[in-house]
Protein backbone atom coordinates (compact mmCIF):
# COMPACT_ATOMS: atom_id res chain seq x y z
CA UNK A 1 0.00 0.00 0.00
CA UNK A 2 1.36 3.42 -0.81
CA UNK A 3 2.62 5.51 2.29
CA UNK A 4 1.44 9.22 1.50
CA UNK A 5 3.46 12.24 3.90
CA UNK A 6 1.19 13.28 6.82
CA UNK A 7 1.30 16.40 8.27
CA UNK A 8 0.73 18.76 11.47
CA UNK A 9 -1.66 21.59 10.26
CA UNK A 10 -3.75 22.85 12.96
CA UNK A 11 -2.72 22.38 16.78
CA UNK A 12 -5.59 23.41 19.74
CA UNK A 13 -4.78 23.24 23.89
CA UNK A 14 -6.07 24.39 27.13
CA UNK A 15 -3.61 23.31 30.03
CA UNK A 16 -2.47 24.46 33.71
CA UNK A 17 -0.32 26.78 32.40
CA UNK A 18 -1.78 28.20 29.04
CA UNK A 19 -5.48 27.75 27.52
CA UNK A 20 -4.12 28.24 24.22
CA UNK A 21 -1.61 26.72 22.31
CA UNK A 22 0.23 30.01 22.12
CA UNK A 23 -0.64 30.34 26.26
CA UNK A 24 0.88 26.78 26.64
CA UNK A 25 3.83 27.47 24.46
CA UNK A 26 5.03 30.09 26.22
CA UNK A 27 4.68 28.56 29.49
CA UNK A 28 6.90 25.41 28.67
CA UNK A 29 9.11 27.70 27.58
CA UNK A 30 9.64 29.93 30.58
CA UNK A 31 9.22 27.49 33.02
CA UNK A 32 5.70 28.23 34.16
CA UNK A 33 4.42 26.06 36.81
CA UNK A 34 0.71 25.10 37.11
CA UNK A 35 0.45 23.72 40.53
CA UNK A 36 -1.48 25.02 43.16
CA UNK A 37 -4.00 23.98 46.05
CA UNK A 38 -6.95 21.80 44.77
CA UNK A 39 -10.09 24.34 44.27
CA UNK A 40 -12.57 21.45 42.72
CA UNK A 41 -13.57 19.73 46.07
CA UNK A 42 -12.30 20.10 49.24
CA UNK A 43 -9.35 17.79 49.52
CA UNK A 44 -8.78 18.61 53.67
CA UNK A 45 -9.10 14.37 54.29
CA UNK A 46 -7.05 13.67 51.10
CA UNK A 47 -3.40 12.75 51.25
CA UNK A 48 -3.02 15.05 48.73
CA UNK A 49 -4.07 18.79 48.78
CA UNK A 50 -3.09 20.24 45.16
CA UNK A 51 -3.17 19.43 41.33
CA UNK A 52 -2.25 21.07 38.20
CA UNK A 53 -5.67 22.56 37.33
CA UNK A 54 -6.78 24.74 34.30
CA UNK A 55 -6.97 28.31 35.44
CA UNK A 56 -9.57 30.75 34.16
CA UNK A 57 -11.82 28.43 32.16
CA UNK A 58 -15.52 29.55 32.00
CA UNK A 59 -17.61 27.22 30.14
CA UNK A 60 -19.93 30.42 29.36
CA UNK A 61 -16.93 31.37 26.84
CA UNK A 62 -17.30 27.82 24.73
CA UNK A 63 -21.01 27.00 25.54
CA UNK A 64 -24.26 27.77 26.16
CA UNK A 65 -25.36 26.76 29.61
CA UNK A 66 -28.00 24.07 28.35
CA UNK A 67 -25.11 22.36 25.86
CA UNK A 68 -22.59 22.66 28.74
CA UNK A 69 -24.61 21.01 31.15
CA UNK A 70 -24.83 17.95 28.50
CA UNK A 71 -20.49 17.31 28.52
CA UNK A 72 -18.48 16.33 31.29
CA UNK A 73 -15.50 18.72 32.14
CA UNK A 74 -13.03 16.20 29.89
CA UNK A 75 -15.50 16.40 27.08
CA UNK A 76 -15.61 20.49 27.39
CA UNK A 77 -11.82 20.41 27.28
CA UNK A 78 -11.88 18.12 24.52
CA UNK A 79 -14.10 20.15 22.36
CA UNK A 80 -12.50 23.43 23.02
CA UNK A 81 -9.12 22.22 22.06
CA UNK A 82 -10.45 20.32 18.81
CA UNK A 83 -12.25 23.95 18.24
CA UNK A 84 -8.78 25.25 18.11
CA UNK A 85 -7.28 23.20 16.15
CA UNK A 86 -9.86 22.85 13.69
CA UNK A 87 -9.37 26.42 13.76
CA UNK A 88 -5.89 27.08 13.20
CA UNK A 89 -5.77 24.47 10.32
CA UNK A 90 -8.60 26.30 8.21
CA UNK A 91 -10.28 23.39 6.88
CA UNK A 92 -13.42 24.32 5.44
CA UNK A 93 -16.09 23.02 3.32
CA UNK A 94 -14.90 25.33 0.19
CA UNK A 95 -11.27 23.30 0.68
CA UNK A 96 -11.77 20.05 2.26
CA UNK A 97 -14.41 16.95 1.81
CA UNK A 98 -15.81 16.39 5.50
CA UNK A 99 -16.56 13.11 4.56
CA UNK A 100 -12.94 12.39 4.13
CA UNK A 101 -12.51 14.18 7.66
CA UNK A 102 -12.08 11.61 10.74
CA UNK A 103 -12.01 12.24 14.47
CA UNK A 104 -10.50 10.42 17.23
CA UNK A 105 -10.31 12.20 20.24
CA UNK A 106 -10.42 10.23 23.34
CA UNK A 107 -9.66 10.56 27.57
CA UNK A 108 -8.19 7.73 29.83
CA UNK A 109 -11.00 7.57 32.03
CA UNK A 110 -13.91 10.01 30.83
CA UNK A 111 -16.80 11.47 32.72
CA UNK A 112 -15.21 9.60 36.44
CA UNK A 113 -16.24 12.69 38.53
CA UNK A 114 -19.78 12.86 36.50
CA UNK A 115 -20.24 9.30 37.30
CA UNK A 116 -18.88 9.72 41.21
CA UNK A 117 -21.11 12.61 41.90
CA UNK A 118 -24.66 10.69 40.46
CA UNK A 119 -23.71 7.68 42.59
CA UNK A 120 -22.98 9.53 45.36
CA UNK A 121 -26.57 11.90 44.92
CA UNK A 122 -28.09 8.72 44.37
CA UNK A 123 -27.41 6.89 47.53
CA UNK A 124 -27.10 9.83 50.06
CA UNK A 125 -29.81 11.70 49.29
CA UNK A 126 -32.21 9.25 47.42
CA UNK A 127 -34.90 6.79 48.84
CA UNK A 128 -33.71 4.20 45.98
CA UNK A 129 -36.10 5.39 43.63
CA UNK A 130 -33.78 5.19 40.34
CA UNK A 131 -33.35 8.84 39.37
CA UNK A 132 -30.40 9.72 37.25
CA UNK A 133 -29.64 12.33 34.55
CA UNK A 134 -30.40 11.95 30.90
CA UNK A 135 -27.00 12.56 30.49
CA UNK A 136 -25.71 10.10 32.47
CA UNK A 137 -23.85 7.80 30.28
CA UNK A 138 -23.04 10.15 27.74
CA UNK A 139 -21.47 12.52 29.94
CA UNK A 140 -19.09 9.46 31.05
CA UNK A 141 -18.03 7.73 28.20
CA UNK A 142 -15.20 8.20 26.03
CA UNK A 143 -16.35 8.49 22.72
CA UNK A 144 -18.61 11.17 23.21
CA UNK A 145 -16.15 14.05 22.63
CA UNK A 146 -15.68 12.56 18.71
CA UNK A 147 -18.84 12.22 18.45
CA UNK A 148 -19.90 16.01 19.06
CA UNK A 149 -16.98 17.36 17.15
CA UNK A 150 -18.38 15.25 13.94
CA UNK A 151 -21.95 16.45 14.33
CA UNK A 152 -20.69 20.07 14.89
CA UNK A 153 -18.45 20.10 11.52
CA UNK A 154 -20.02 17.53 9.68
CA UNK A 155 -17.25 15.33 9.90
CA UNK A 156 -18.29 11.77 8.32
CA UNK A 157 -14.60 10.43 8.32
CA UNK A 158 -13.93 7.40 11.23
CA UNK A 159 -14.66 8.18 14.26
CA UNK A 160 -14.00 6.68 17.21
CA UNK A 161 -11.55 6.64 20.76
CA UNK A 162 -8.57 4.78 21.82
CA UNK A 163 -8.26 4.03 25.04
CA UNK A 164 -5.07 3.06 27.04
CA UNK A 165 -4.78 5.16 30.04
CA UNK A 166 -2.01 7.71 29.75
CA UNK A 167 -0.84 6.83 26.36
CA UNK A 168 -4.43 6.84 25.14
CA UNK A 169 -3.86 10.42 23.09
CA UNK A 170 -0.91 9.23 21.69
CA UNK A 171 -2.46 5.69 20.79
CA UNK A 172 -5.01 8.24 18.93
CA UNK A 173 -2.31 10.52 16.55
CA UNK A 174 -0.97 6.62 15.18
CA UNK A 175 -4.33 5.54 14.54
CA UNK A 176 -4.73 9.27 13.41
CA UNK A 177 -0.87 9.01 11.38
CA UNK A 178 -2.10 5.69 9.73
CA UNK A 179 -5.57 6.84 8.68
CA UNK A 180 -4.10 9.27 6.23
CA UNK A 181 -0.61 8.37 5.36
CA UNK A 182 -2.72 5.09 4.02
CA UNK A 183 -5.18 6.88 2.15
CA UNK A 184 -8.07 5.86 4.57
CA UNK A 185 -8.85 9.98 5.24
CA UNK A 186 -7.77 12.97 3.89
CA UNK A 187 -7.55 14.94 7.43
CA UNK A 188 -7.79 13.56 11.33
CA UNK A 189 -8.71 15.53 14.44
CA UNK A 190 -6.68 13.65 16.85
CA UNK A 191 -5.78 14.10 20.77
CA UNK A 192 -7.70 13.89 23.98
CA UNK A 193 -8.24 15.24 27.36
CA UNK A 194 -7.79 14.59 31.11
CA UNK A 195 -10.21 15.93 33.74
CA UNK A 196 -10.08 13.45 37.04
CA UNK A 197 -9.07 15.95 39.87
CA UNK A 198 -12.38 14.69 42.04
CA UNK A 199 -12.86 13.38 45.38
CA UNK A 200 -12.69 9.72 43.09
CA UNK A 201 -9.65 9.97 41.06
CA UNK A 202 -7.32 12.12 43.50
CA UNK A 203 -8.66 9.33 45.86
CA UNK A 204 -8.03 6.43 44.36
CA UNK A 205 -4.69 7.87 42.73
CA UNK A 206 -3.91 8.44 46.33
CA UNK A 207 -4.77 5.00 47.48
CA UNK A 208 -2.02 3.79 44.89
CA UNK A 209 0.21 5.61 46.21
CA UNK A 210 0.78 7.19 42.57
CA UNK A 211 0.44 10.42 44.11
CA UNK A 212 2.87 13.18 45.51
CA UNK A 213 2.02 14.15 48.78
CA UNK A 214 4.07 17.50 48.64
CA UNK A 215 1.68 19.40 50.33
CA UNK A 216 3.80 21.64 51.99
CA UNK A 217 5.08 22.58 48.53
CA UNK A 218 3.28 21.90 45.74
CA UNK A 219 5.04 24.35 43.29
CA UNK A 220 8.32 21.58 43.41
CA UNK A 221 6.18 18.63 43.92
CA UNK A 222 6.31 17.56 39.89
CA UNK A 223 10.31 16.60 39.72
CA UNK A 224 11.17 14.32 37.32
CA UNK A 225 14.44 12.27 37.46
CA UNK A 226 15.35 13.45 40.68
CA UNK A 227 16.32 11.94 43.90
CA UNK A 228 13.42 13.00 46.03
CA UNK A 229 10.57 12.59 43.62
CA UNK A 230 7.70 11.13 45.29
CA UNK A 231 4.51 10.69 43.01
CA UNK A 232 3.07 12.61 39.89
CA UNK A 233 1.28 15.71 40.22
CA UNK A 234 -2.51 15.47 38.88
CA UNK A 235 -3.19 17.43 35.59
CA UNK A 236 -6.02 18.12 33.26
CA UNK A 237 -6.77 19.92 30.01
CA UNK A 238 -6.66 18.40 26.50
CA UNK A 239 -4.30 18.95 23.57
CA UNK A 240 -5.94 18.46 19.78
CA UNK A 241 -3.52 18.06 16.98
CA UNK A 242 -5.06 18.06 13.03
CA UNK A 243 -3.00 15.54 10.80
CA UNK A 244 -3.51 16.10 7.03
CA UNK A 245 -2.28 14.38 3.53
CA UNK A 246 0.66 16.53 2.44
CA UNK A 247 -0.42 16.75 -0.97
CA UNK A 248 -3.99 18.10 0.14
CA UNK A 249 -2.78 20.55 2.64
CA UNK A 250 -0.31 22.31 0.01
CA UNK A 251 -3.16 22.36 -3.06
CA UNK A 252 -5.24 24.23 -0.05
CA UNK A 253 -2.32 26.52 0.66
CA UNK A 254 -1.99 25.30 4.44
CA UNK A 255 0.50 26.23 7.00
CA UNK A 256 2.19 23.50 8.08
CA UNK A 257 3.94 22.83 11.26
CA UNK A 258 5.88 19.59 11.41
CA UNK A 259 5.71 16.22 9.34
CA UNK A 260 4.64 13.01 11.03
CA UNK A 261 7.29 9.96 10.18
CA UNK A 262 6.37 7.29 12.74
CA UNK A 263 4.40 5.45 15.82
CA UNK A 264 5.34 2.61 17.65
CA UNK A 265 3.37 0.48 20.14
CA UNK A 266 3.87 -1.94 22.93
CA UNK A 267 2.94 -3.65 26.26
CA UNK A 268 5.11 -4.29 28.69
CA UNK A 269 3.63 -7.65 30.10
CA UNK A 270 4.91 -7.17 33.39
CA UNK A 271 2.41 -5.34 35.60
CA UNK A 272 -1.09 -3.67 36.13
CA UNK A 273 0.39 -0.21 37.11
CA UNK A 274 4.20 -0.46 37.46
CA UNK A 275 6.35 -0.74 34.00
CA UNK A 276 8.80 -3.21 33.53
CA UNK A 277 11.97 -2.68 35.58
CA UNK A 278 13.99 -2.96 32.32
CA UNK A 279 12.24 -0.88 30.45
CA UNK A 280 11.14 -3.37 27.85
CA UNK A 281 8.07 -1.96 26.71
CA UNK A 282 9.35 1.64 26.15
CA UNK A 283 12.54 -0.07 24.39
CA UNK A 284 10.09 -2.01 21.67
CA UNK A 285 7.77 1.15 21.28
CA UNK A 286 10.69 3.24 20.67
CA UNK A 287 12.44 1.12 18.68
CA UNK A 288 9.00 0.29 16.12
CA UNK A 289 8.38 3.97 15.67
CA UNK A 290 12.27 4.00 14.35
CA UNK A 291 11.69 1.37 12.71
CA UNK A 292 7.81 2.77 11.02
CA UNK A 293 10.09 5.98 9.93
CA UNK A 294 12.93 4.49 8.52
CA UNK A 295 15.18 5.85 11.19
CA UNK A 296 18.39 5.45 12.68
CA UNK A 297 18.74 5.87 16.08
CA UNK A 298 21.20 8.67 15.70
CA UNK A 299 18.92 11.11 14.14
CA UNK A 300 17.14 11.95 17.12
CA UNK A 301 17.69 15.02 18.38
CA UNK A 302 15.24 15.16 21.24
CA UNK A 303 12.91 13.45 23.51
CA UNK A 304 9.96 14.88 25.50
CA UNK A 305 9.54 11.46 27.82
CA UNK A 306 6.63 9.83 29.90
CA UNK A 307 8.80 11.59 32.84
CA UNK A 308 5.89 11.40 35.74
CA UNK A 309 7.91 11.92 38.55
CA UNK A 310 7.19 8.37 39.97
CA UNK A 311 9.73 6.35 41.75
CA UNK A 312 9.53 3.26 39.04
CA UNK A 313 8.72 4.56 35.85
CA UNK A 314 11.52 7.44 36.27
CA UNK A 315 14.18 4.83 36.66
CA UNK A 316 12.66 2.65 33.45
CA UNK A 317 12.67 5.23 31.49
CA UNK A 318 16.32 6.22 31.05
CA UNK A 319 17.56 2.69 30.76
CA UNK A 320 15.17 1.60 28.09
CA UNK A 321 16.65 5.30 26.22
CA UNK A 322 19.88 4.25 26.63
CA UNK A 323 19.06 0.86 25.28
CA UNK A 324 17.46 2.00 22.16
CA UNK A 325 20.30 4.91 21.56
CA UNK A 326 23.50 3.68 22.83
CA UNK A 327 25.97 6.33 22.90
CA UNK A 328 24.11 8.50 21.27
CA UNK A 329 21.48 8.98 23.84
CA UNK A 330 24.15 11.31 25.31
CA UNK A 331 23.74 13.69 22.89
CA UNK A 332 19.98 13.71 22.60
CA UNK A 333 17.87 16.65 24.68
CA UNK A 334 15.70 15.01 26.81
CA UNK A 335 12.65 16.40 28.75
CA UNK A 336 9.56 15.96 30.81
CA UNK A 337 7.11 18.79 30.75
CA UNK A 338 4.74 17.28 33.00
CA UNK A 339 7.20 18.75 35.59
CA UNK A 340 5.19 22.39 34.40
CA UNK A 341 1.78 20.71 33.52
CA UNK A 342 1.31 17.83 35.57
CA UNK A 343 -0.28 14.55 34.56
CA UNK A 344 -3.01 14.91 31.79
CA UNK A 345 -3.87 11.08 31.98
CA UNK A 346 -5.16 10.48 28.73
CA UNK A 347 -4.63 14.12 27.41
CA UNK A 348 -0.68 13.56 28.05
CA UNK A 349 0.28 12.30 24.86
CA UNK A 350 -1.07 14.91 23.05
CA UNK A 351 -0.23 17.98 24.66
CA UNK A 352 3.34 16.13 24.87
CA UNK A 353 3.08 15.83 21.03
CA UNK A 354 2.09 19.50 20.67
CA UNK A 355 5.53 20.15 22.70
CA UNK A 356 7.51 18.35 20.87
CA UNK A 357 5.90 19.83 17.38
CA UNK A 358 6.94 23.36 18.76
CA UNK A 359 10.00 22.31 19.87
CA UNK A 360 11.13 21.36 16.41
CA UNK A 361 9.81 24.65 14.47
CA UNK A 362 11.05 26.84 17.29
CA UNK A 363 14.25 25.73 18.20
CA UNK A 364 13.98 25.74 21.51
CA UNK A 365 13.90 22.27 24.18
CA UNK A 366 11.39 23.49 27.04
CA UNK A 367 13.02 22.68 30.46
CA UNK A 368 12.86 20.10 32.91
CA UNK A 369 11.89 22.12 36.41
CA UNK A 370 11.78 21.38 39.68
CA UNK A 371 15.33 19.43 39.77
CA UNK A 372 17.64 19.79 43.02
CA UNK A 373 19.52 16.06 43.67
CA UNK A 374 20.58 13.83 40.52
CA UNK A 375 19.78 10.11 41.39
CA UNK A 376 22.64 8.13 41.35
CA UNK A 377 20.37 5.61 40.06
CA UNK A 378 19.69 7.57 36.68
CA UNK A 379 22.80 7.97 34.14
CA UNK A 380 23.68 12.00 34.89
CA UNK A 381 25.51 12.12 31.58
CA UNK A 382 21.77 12.44 30.11
CA UNK A 383 21.27 15.82 29.12
CA UNK A 384 17.52 15.62 30.83
CA UNK A 385 17.58 20.32 30.17
CA UNK A 386 17.18 20.62 33.49
CA UNK A 387 15.84 24.01 34.95
CA UNK A 388 16.29 26.29 32.17
CA UNK A 389 15.09 25.74 28.00
CA UNK A 390 17.47 25.21 25.65
CA UNK A 391 17.82 26.31 22.15
CA UNK A 392 18.91 23.84 19.71
CA UNK A 393 18.45 23.05 16.18
CA UNK A 394 16.19 19.80 16.02
CA UNK A 395 15.33 18.01 13.05
CA UNK A 396 13.56 14.50 14.53
CA UNK A 397 11.38 14.47 18.28
CA UNK A 398 10.19 11.76 19.81
CA UNK A 399 7.42 11.42 22.43
CA UNK A 400 6.72 9.08 24.31
CA UNK A 401 3.74 7.63 26.61
CA UNK A 402 3.06 5.10 29.05
CA UNK A 403 0.06 3.57 30.22
CA UNK A 404 -1.23 1.52 33.39
CA UNK A 405 -1.86 -1.84 31.62
CA UNK A 406 2.15 -1.42 30.78
CA UNK A 407 0.68 -0.06 27.00
CA UNK A 408 3.00 1.97 25.54
CA UNK A 409 2.89 4.69 22.35
CA UNK A 410 5.84 6.53 20.49
CA UNK A 411 5.41 9.34 18.36
CA UNK A 412 8.02 11.08 16.08
CA UNK A 413 8.04 14.11 14.38
CA UNK A 414 10.01 16.01 11.68
CA UNK A 415 10.91 19.39 11.58
CA UNK A 416 9.23 20.39 8.21
CA UNK A 417 10.81 20.62 4.88
CA UNK A 418 8.63 21.15 1.41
Amino acid sequence: MESKRVVVTGLGAITPIGNTVKEFWEGLVNGKNGAGEITRFDSALYKTHFACEVKGYNPDDFFDKKTARKYDLFAQFDIVAADEAIADSGITPENTNFDEVGVMLTSGIGGVNHFFNEMKEFFQNGDGTPRFSPFLITKMIVNMPSGVISIKYGFCGPNYATVSACASSAHAIIDAFNYVRYGKSKVVVAGGAGAAIGECGIGGFNSMHALSTRNDDPLTASRPFDLNRDGFVMGEGAGSLVLEEYEHAVARGAKIYAEVVGGGASADAYHITAPHPEGKGGILSMRRALADAELSPEAIDHINTHGTSTPAGDLAEPIAIKEVFGEHAYNISINSTKSMTGHLLGGAGAIEAIASILALKNGIIPPTINHFDDDPQIDSRLDFTFNQAKKRDIHYALSNSFGFGGQNATLIFKKFES
